[in-house]
């Protein structure tokens, strides 16, 4: 394949228009999230991952798999944990199986805000695709976005 060839000009508009659509969607979450709970995007998924964790077997998360599904490196994930937990929005412990390991929980005061943000992150959600819907170029995207069934780890239960 050369770098004028159809098929690779159509994936890479195709890539064009998914970044430009999760672009927008982020921004018009962020915005609302940040105005009405003075939370990142980032900060709210974090909650959302962490506050789904139970106390049944594999029911706490890794490190390495909260950052899988905050879509963050280990190192980031990390920091963001610290702000929180800075916020008495998670709490950190030592794994009782394992010592080596440590594990997050989001405490009550995070679990009342991530409450009162879901609805915010949700409307903003509706929002953004809504609006992008509109757009010729991005409705296709919306289409598929919205027939996505999440994986587990993203399901609420």
């Amino acid at each position: 394949m050369t770098a004028t060839d159809p098929a690779l000009t159509a994936l890479a508009n195709g890539w064009a228009a998914l970044y430009v659509l999760y672009g927008r969607i982020e921004a018009h979450i962020e915005r609302a999230l940040q105005s009405k709970h003075e939370l990142s995007v980032r900060e709210y998924s974090l909650l959302d991952v962490l506050s789904r964790q139970h106390d049944g077997e594999g029911g706490h998360l890794q490190m390495k798999q909260v950052a899988d599904a905050v879509v963050l490196s280990q190192s980031a994930t990390t920091r963001l944990v610290s702000r929180l937990e800075d916020r008495g929005l998670l709490s950190r412990y030592l794994c009782p199986t394992d010592r080596r390991g440590i594990y997050t929980d989001v405490s009550e005061d995070g679990l009342r805000l991530l409450e009162q943000a879901r609805p915010t992150n949700d409307a903003a959600l509706r929002e953004a695709l809504d609006e992008a819907a509109r757009n010729p170029e991005l409705a296709p995207l919306v289409t598929a976005v919205k027939a996505v069934n999440p994986p587990a780890l993203l399901r609420r239960g």
